[in-house]
């Protein structure tokens, strides 16, 4: 299946909506080594639309780590859970920063930082070398 283009006004409004930020991590765009992307939240394979309402503002570690996924399993329960979906849930409900270290307080954000390797070396790291600017 072959991905549909996306405008540069619907990639604009995406950006501004996002307030520049990776919508699952917050990094933001401008202090980013490669530029972030516009991820659609469902999927196109599993019918999500490329539409506002479906699409969000991602780094290129989330976008490629998350990829087509919806879920995955919760690292606490076992349970499966769907990912945190930025159209439809706030990112403060779901995960917390505490100094480099982010910390999913709901089944999606405990799903969602294990998926996407949120809190992996390279992601530390970043948030590291980010402070420290």
């Amino acid at each position: 299946m072959s991905k549909t283009y996306i405008s540069a006004s619907l990639r604009q409004l995406v950006q501004e909506r996002a307030g520049n930020c990776c919508e699952y991590c917050l990094l933001q765009a401008e202090l980013a080594f490669f530029p972030h992307e516009v991820d659609h939240v469902i999927a196109e394979k599993h019918g999500g639309a490329t539409a506002a309402e479906n699409l969000a503002f991602a780094c290129w570690r989330c976008n490629r780590h998350k990829g087509t996924d919806l879920g995955s399993f919760d690292p606490q329960t076992g349970e499966f859970c769907f990912l945190f979906n930025p159209r439809t849930q706030t990112w403060q409900t779901h995960f917390k920063q505490e100094d480099l270290q982010l910390t999913g307080l709901t089944p999606e954000g405990r799903t969602t930082i294990v998926l996407l390797q949120l809190n992996s070396s390279d992601r530390l790291a970043e948030r590291q070398r980010l402070q420290q600017q």
